[in-house]
């Protein structure tokens, strides 16, 4: 939090030392160059008058210089732009504030007129500076905060991310791990039920009880014979004593 306030201040007093430099540099009255100074709102006519009208020297100082005076906006606007779009914003703001210098230029200021060269030379020169060196210098500072937990004033929200649905590897684990309890249930039930089958019969018992039993039938069938036996005798006796 400390390191990026420092550097937004760093930045924001580059910034308005920028803004005085340029103020005194566009804003400066000159009135040895009043009648020779037009406005311009064609593209490319003072590029053209340079080029056929000035020498190489003249025409390197006018471009030069105008190309100069938008590179600190590619430097320093970066720090204060959200990054979606940071290339196309720079140069708008560029675009714009140089369109209302110039404008006060030819409206208030003394031998200084509208130029729509000027600015697009400002805009050029904006993103010289952004590719040459602004891009780099804003990256690193962004990833810096994004890593130290404090980002900066133009980072996103990151959006949540949607909830996945279990892929079938997922789902065939918890498959197997919910029958595991049916399947470990079952094989112990059938253990116990095979452990009583193969349990031995009391035979000793069986066997006792079987022998009283044959003890008592073969019993009741003996009184059964002898009492018949005895009712044919008497029958026969009778028959004789007659």
């Amino acid at each position: 939090m400390l390191v990026r306030g420092a550097v937004l201040t760093v930045v924001l007093l580059g910034l308005v030392a920028f803004s005085v430099l340029l103020a005194k540099v566009t804003l400066t009255p000159s009135p040895a160059s009043e009648d020779l100074v037009t406005a311009n709102l064609r593209p490319g006519r003072s590029l053209r008058q340079y080029a056929e009208d000035y020498t190489f020297l003249a025409a390197c100082k006018q471009a030069g210089g105008n190309l100069l005076l938008g590179v600190p906006f590619g430097l320093l606007l970066p720090f204060f732009v959200p990054r979606r779009l940071r290339m196309i914003r720079t140069t708008l703001l560029t675009a714009v504030a140089m369109a209302v210098v110039e404008l006060i230029q030819g409206a208030l200021v003394e031998g200084r007129a509208f130029d729509v060269d000027d600015v697009i030379l400002n805009t050029a020169g904006a993103l010289l500076g952004y590719f040459v060196l602004g891009r780099r210098i804003s990256h690193r500072y962004y990833t810096y905060t994004d890593a130290s937990g404090s980002p900066g004033p133009s980072a996103e929200k990151p959006e949540a991310e949607p909830k996945r649905a279990p892929g079938p590897a997922a789902r065939t684990k918890a498959a197997r791990t919910k029958a595991a309890p049916t399947k470990a249930a079952a094989t112990k039930a059938a253990r116990t039920k095979a452990g009583q089958r193969d349990r031995p019969k009391p035979a000793a018992s069986a066997q006792k009880r079987g022998a009283r039993t044959g003890r008592t039938d073969g019993a009741a069938s003996g009184g059964r014979r002898a009492t018949g036996s005895g009712a044919v005798r008497s029958l026969f006796d009778r028959l004789r004593g007659r």
